[in-house]
C-alpha cells in the first residue's frame, strides 16, 4: 500500500513539473512572439517605383506611404522618414508593399547600362517643362501621348498636333532651369527662365525623326495615359478650327 502510495506521489510531482516546464514554455514562446511581431513604423511602397525614380516624385504620385511591420520583420535599413533624401533616385525598381531602405536609393541616378530600352526601340531624350510633363506626375514605365505647339517656324503653320499617340517612359533625369525663347507670329522674342524635366523615351526610329524635327521646331507637351485612355488621330487644332 504504501508502495503505491509512493507511486502516486511521484507521479503527481512529475505531472506538476511538466505542467509547470510547459506553463514556462509557453510563456517564453509568447514573450517572442510579441517581441517578433509588435507592430514598429516604417514607410511602405503602395506602387511600383521605377529604377531612376525621385524619391520626390514617388511621393508626389502618392507611392510612398507610413506603415508598420512586426518588430521582427523590419529591415535593418527601413527608412521612417524621407526627411533629406527627397532629391534620391531609386537605383532599382521597388515594387509594391516592400519597405523602403536606404541601399536602394542614390543621390545620383542609376547608370545608364540600366537603362532598359524596349526591343527594336532607340532612347530618345526631350526636355519639358513642369505644365508638358503633367505637373510632375509622369515617371519611368508610364505611357504617354506626345503633342506638339508650333509658332509658324520652319514652314509650320501656328497649330497644335498629336506627335505620338503612345509611347513608353523608360527614364527621368533632372529638373534644371533653362533660358527658353519664344517668338510670337509679328517676329516678336520672350525669353523665359522656366524649370525642365529630362525625359528618356523608348521610340522606333520614325519616331525619334519626328521628335527631333519637333523640338527644334516647336513645343512638346505629354498627355498621360492609362489603360482607359483613348487616342486617336484627328485634324490639327489651330486657329480656324479652335471652336469647332
Amino acid at each position: 500500500m504504501d508502495r503505491r502510495r509512493a507511486l502516486l506521489i511521484g507521479a503527481a510531482v512529475i505531472a506538476a513539473l511538466g505542467t509547470l516546464l510547459v506553463f514556462l514554455y509557453v510563456r517564453s514562446a509568447d514573450t517572442r512572439a510579441a517581441d517578433k511581431f509588435e507592430a514598429v513604423p516604417v514607410l511602405i511602397a503602395t506602387k511600383q517605383i521605377n529604377a531612376g525614380e525621385s524619391i520626390a516624385a514617388a511621393q508626389a504620385a502618392g507611392k510612398i506611404q507610413e506603415g508598420s511591420v512586426g518588430d521582427g520583420q523590419r529591415l535593418a535599413d527601413a527608412l521612417t522618414s524621407l526627411d533629406g533624401i527627397s532629391t534620391q533616385v531609386a537605383q532599382t525598381t521597388i515594387y509594391p508593399n516592400e519597405q523602403i531602405i536606404a541601399s536602394k536609393f542614390a543621390a545620383t541616378p542609376a547608370s545608364t547600362s540600366t537603362l532598359t530600352i524596349p526591343k527594336g526601340m532607340m532612347a530618345v531624350s526631350i526636355n519639358l517643362t513642369d505644365t508638358a510633363r503633367v505637373a510632375g506626375f509622369v515617371n519611368p514605365g508610364d505611357e504617354v501621348a506626345v503633342f506638339l505647339n508650333t509658332s509658324g517656324a520652319a514652314g509650320l503653320d501656328s497649330a497644335n498636333k498629336l506627335l505620338l499617340p503612345k509611347v513608353e517612359v523608360i527614364a527621368v533625369g533632372t529638373t534644371t532651369v533653362v533660358a527658353t525663347t519664344t517668338t510670337d507670329a509679328t517676329g516678336a522674342q520672350t525669353t523665359e527662365q522656366l524649370p525642365r524635366t529630362l525625359f528618356t523615351l523608348g521610340v522606333s526610329q520614325a519616331q525619334a525623326q519626328r521628335l527631333m524635327f519637333a523640338t527644334a521646331n516647336g513645343e512638346l507637351a505629354f498627355g498621360l495615359l492609362n489603360k482607359d485612355s483613348v487616342v486617336t488621330p484627328r485634324e490639327a487644332v489651330d486657329a480656324g478650327n479652335l471652336f469647332r
